[in-house]
């Protein structure tokens, strides 16, 4: 669906490079996540990709078309939501949907049955002035996907969202992907990232030093070890065992079989510990 390679980008004005050559491919249907501290490139590479921004060096292609020829139609095919959306305030949420919906030549979705999705069906006829952080962000994805598109683009999808609203936010993201989205979100979340992502990239100063899913970074980068916490003579201990050959350990297997078990985790590493270890830096 998307191919970039060497991908370079300067702000005017500035000699240094914003993007400094950059490789990556996004499958269709994928969801795809850029990883990375404020000033990364994150939101660069996305405003490339959607068209805002064309004069920039290497190749950009979007189905095997290169995005600086393509037209305005393009953008019926992708949708859009910035991390700080901006709505007619003095709109309703309805109105602002419907408002919006207006500009596709093709639109299926009813906006009422996009906010009973996201928890704002109580909230249609209220004016977005009057709106939190989180609710705004959840409007703002139901105005990304009005018109069905082939590809989304979400920046800091759960910012501003409650743990419940959160959760509803991602098993939507996940729908559009069974539904043959291609999604690619920017965030400093690695959290929500590892629950939504198929692949990562890591993007620090214009760069990506890796990409891969989440669970082969874990895998390669953790522990091949699992922390065991039992109780016994009413005190907690912890001690730790190899993987391999865990079920023929007869340490592991007496402890289980003896002890009241408190807690059984594997010590694979976060992604914020990989980042860290792999970048130097943080997500800060």
């Amino acid at each position: 669906m998307i191919d970039v390679e060497q991908l370079e980008y300067s702000y005017p004005g500035t000699n240094k490079k914003t993007l400094q050559g950059i490789d990556f491919s996004i499958a269709r249907g994928e969801v795809f996540g850029f990883l990375g501290p404020s000033g990364a490139g994150k939101s660069t590479t996305q405003k490339i990709l959607i068209g805002a921004l064309r004069n920039y060096t290497g190749s950009v292609r979007i189905q095997g078309q290169e995005i600086r020829h393509l037209g305005s139609d393009y953008y019926e095919r992708i949708g859009v939501a910035f991390e700080f959306p901006n709505f007619y305030s003095k709109f309703t949420a309805l109105e602002n949907l419907k408002l919006f919906q207006s500009l596709y030549r093709t639109s299926k979705d009813d906006p009422m049955d996009l906010l009973d999705k996201v928890g704002l069906d109580q909230a249609a006829h209220m004016k977005v002035s009057q709106f939190s952080k989180g609710m705004k962000m959840r409007l703002n994805f139901c105005r990304s996907i009005l018109h069905h598109p082939d590809i989304l683009f979400l920046d800091e999808p759960t910012s501003g969202l409650d743990p419940l609203n959160a959760k509803i936010m991602k098993d939507l993201i996940l729908e559009q992907k069974a539904a043959g989205t291609t999604v690619l979100i920017t965030t400093h979340n690695m959290h929500a990232a590892e629950e939504l992502c198929d692949r990562v990239a890591f993007i620090v100063d214009g760069q990506i030093p890796l990409i891969d899913s989440p669970r082969a970074l874990k895998l390669h980068h953790g522990q091949q070890r699992v922390r065991l916490e039992y109780t016994s003579s009413e005190e907690k201990h912890i001690e730790e065992f190899p993987i391999h050959d865990l079920g023929n350990n007869e340490r592991f297997l007496q402890l289980i079989r003896q002890h009241p078990i408190e807690t059984l985790h594997s010590l694979e590493a976060t992604l914020d510990q990989i980042f860290i270890d792999v970048t130097g830096r943080t997500l800060v």
